[in-house]
């Protein structure tokens, strides 16, 4: 009689590592005994086993550091019911999206509901909702509809589709008097009068695509021209600045030839503007939710920039003096750009394989403080405060681990 391993381990349910591992052996020993089983199978089904068990621990890792997140972040409301609230709604809806999606938590808990009341208080009669000053227009408007996204709850259709149309309205395009010619065009930026950027419009497609705007609508299309003119990529890069460039990554914004938060780069002795991981992952998962197959060039390119500069101890191929900044937004469009790949391991150039939801857990278990919170010492982009920092965390482990799963 054969018996089946895979049966014995799933009858376990994994509620044993070391059990089920001990059992494996034993019941692979029967079968050789038998003549009923080869060593390749047994080897096989063993080192399954292995990584079913460390993928349970990683999973019970990363809901233990979201759990102490949401406490801190619970206790760090303001007594309006937001987070840092002096600054408008952008924060405060983040820390709101990561609650929302932790069930220790969840869309009912009288914090949650006290935020969302502050939140809506910021909504304006053209859709949008934004801080007094209107300069964040685009980035709160965007944040507060993916929040709004998560409750999950009817009530608020009215309001999410007031957001939805107000930043299909926002987007650089012919309705402001841009061509496709222009640099500008498909892009979301800071405010109405301000150059639109890759930061701004990776969060406008979230958005859209989280609060279930069809990937078939104008707005991503319109984006995806922008999007592929930040990547330095000659081969589907029309600007001058990317001329000849095979990097793959991304920039900043291709406004005035081009601009990069990480400078300018020498490529076999030419220098190009220099690509950096978080906006590269982000403009990856804005492609994703665009629609853009697999095999797309410019989704390849994006692909090779990762192998090649693989690593989740600073922001990728940032100048050294500049490598900590903006790591958690990093950490943050990192788990959501592979969560949409749909791949549990990545291939770097060296041809070393990475679990990349262990490698994130792990990185982040690392940096977490005592009290449950995460920081930047490195502060920009605003990462000196911890509830921003704290729910960049928390929505990162959120996509490499889905509460819903």
């Amino acid at each position: 009689m054969s018996i089946n391993p895979a049966v014995v381990f799933h009858r376990l349910g994994g509620r044993s590592g070391a059990l089920a591992v001990a059992c494996l052996a034993l019941v692979a020993s029967a079968d050789v005994a038998l003549g009923q089983a080869t060593k390749p199978a047994i080897t096989t089904t063993t080192a399954s086993a292995r990584q079913s068990v460390a993928d349970q621990h990683t999973r019970a890792e990363a809901q233990r550091l979201m759990k102490r997140s949401a406490r801190y972040l619970i206790a760090a409301q303001d007594k309006d019911g937001g987070w840092d609230s002096q600054g408008g709604p952008g924060i405060s809806a983040l820390v709101l999206k990561a609650l929302i999606q932790e069930p220790a938590v969840g869309p009912r808990h009288r914090s949650v509901q006290r935020g969302v009341e502050f939140i809506l208080r910021f909504q304006r009669d053209d859709g949008s909702l934004h801080s007094a000053e209107g300069l964040l227009k685009n980035y709160e408007s965007s944040v507060a509809l993916s929040m709004l996204a998560a409750l999950k709850d009817p009530a608020y259709q009215k309001q999410i589709a007031a957001l939805q149309e107000f930043l299909k309205k926002n987007q650089w395009d012919e309705g402001e008097g841009k061509s496709i010619d222009d640099p500008w065009y498909g892009g979301a930026g800071y405010g109405r009068h301000q150059r639109p950027d890759l930061s701004n419009t990776q969060m406008m497609l979230e958005a859209l695509h989280e609060s279930g705007l069809s990937k078939d609508d104008p707005v991503y299309k319109k984006a995806m021209v922008f999007v592929q003119r930040c990547q330095m990529l000659g081969e589907t890069n029309d600007q001058p600045f990317a001329r000849g460039s095979t990097q793959g990554g991304f920039i900043y914004t291709p406004h005035n030839g081009g601009e990069s938060k990480a400078g300018t780069i020498d490529v076999n002795g030419k220098t190009e503007l220099r690509c950096y991981g978080s906006i590269s992952y982000a403009a990856f998962k804005s492609m994703l939710f665009a629609g853009l197959e697999r095999d797309d060039p410019r989704v390849q390119a994006a692909l090779g920039w990762f192998r090649q500069h693989w690593t989740l101890a600073h922001n990728p191929n940032l100048p050294e003096r500049q490598s900590q900044e903006g790591i958690f937004y990093y950490y943050h469009v990192f788990g959501r750009a592979l969560d949409a790949w749909g791949e549990p391991l990545v291939k770097d150039i060296r041809g070393r394989s990475h679990h990349w939801r262990r490698e994130l857990v792990e990185e982040l278990a690392r940096r977490q403080r005592p009290d449950g919170s995460w920081v930047n010492e490195a502060d920009r982009w605003m990462e000196g405060l911890p509830s921003l920092t704290t729910a960049y965390a928390m929505l990162a482990l959120q996509a490499a681990y889905p509460t819903s799963e």
